[in-house]
């Protein structure tokens, strides 16, 4: 289903039962919590059986109980603020088990992303990575540290490399007014997405440049502002957003390019350690 759950309540709401608009009522004012709950627990809130919560998600026309818990997390990953993401975390990690909480969920997440790893737009980027005349990276806020971490590795293997991390609109501007269409701009955003990482991707399209989107679902604005999609899911752990998956994927986007990439690799990194050992960039072990 397309639209959020609040939308679907809202519409189908004249035509609930007294056990429905229970539940109804109680995702509306707390869709924040409800995202989270199995069907039991949302029935002992709302006041009804879990057997009425699962009808109730099939009767707005979700695939079980399940489907619906998705779309409602869906729904609240652009709209929590860091406040609400604090409580939403009390309810969900016991405490003392925060650590097997978290490292259990990232892995969760990169098993996720690799099952639903499109392969063919992976080899479409990658292919347009390393064709571009020129390679802009932009991410910002949290998603500035995947930008500088894309944008370091690709500097090694490519000539034109443009990270651009500026929080000004206009500075961003300056710094891509450039982009042509032979150039490639690879946007990077979770939730909640940048509002100037959607502009720039906007404004790259518009002179024919093409746009990379990296992010976490196809409703996403990214997704629906780029040329090439590549998804990895980041769920919000507490006031963070786990990035674990997105940083492996742009590790294995990175190794791709360089495989890939029309150039002597091996000479390009024999003259770094060259010029790494001249400098005396790393310590040395005797």
């Amino acid at each position: 289903m397309d639209k959020d759950v609040l939308a679907v309540i809202s519409a189908v709401s004249p035509s609930f039962s007294k056990g429905q608009r229970k539940i109804a009522r109680y995702i509306t004012a707390n869709y924040d919590k409800a995202a989270f709950m199995t069907a039991g627990k949302l029935g002992v809130a709302a006041g009804v059986s879990e057997s009425t919560v699962v009808r109730f998600a099939a009767d707005l026309g979700y695939d079980g109980y399940p489907a619906m818990k998705k779309a409602l997390q869906e729904l609240i990953k652009n709209r929590l603020t860091t406040v609400q993401r604090i409580e939403v975390a009390k309810d969900m990690m016991e405490k003392g088990h925060i650590l097997e909480t978290v490292l259990s969920s990232d892995i969760e997440k990169i098993r996720y992303t690799l099952e639903d790893i499109d392969h063919a737009a992976f080899d479409a980027a990658v292919a347009k990575i390393t064709g571009a005349k020129s390679i802009y990276v932009v991410g910002l806020r949290s998603s500035s540290y995947l930008a500088g971490f894309l944008g370091f590795y690709l500097n090694l293997i490519f000539e034109d490399v443009r990270v651009i991390n500026s929080s000004a609109a206009s500075e961003i501007y300056e710094q891509i007014q450039h982009l042509s269409r032979d150039d490639v701009l690879i946007a990077i955003s979770f939730p909640r997405y940048s509002r100037r990482t959607i502009t720039a991707m906007q404004f790259a399209r518009g002179v024919g440049a093409t746009v990379i989107g990296i992010t976490d679902t196809e409703t996403s604005l990214v997704a629906q502002n780029a040329d090439i999609k590549l998804y990895a899911r980041s769920e919000m752990l507490s006031f963070l957003d786990s990035l674990v998956a997105p940083l492996s994927l742009i590790n294995a986007l990175v190794v791709s390019s360089a495989q890939s990439a029309n150039c002597d690799l091996e000479a390009k990194f024999e003259k770094l350690e060259k010029m790494w050992a001249e400098y005396e960039v790393y310590e040395k072990h005797e």
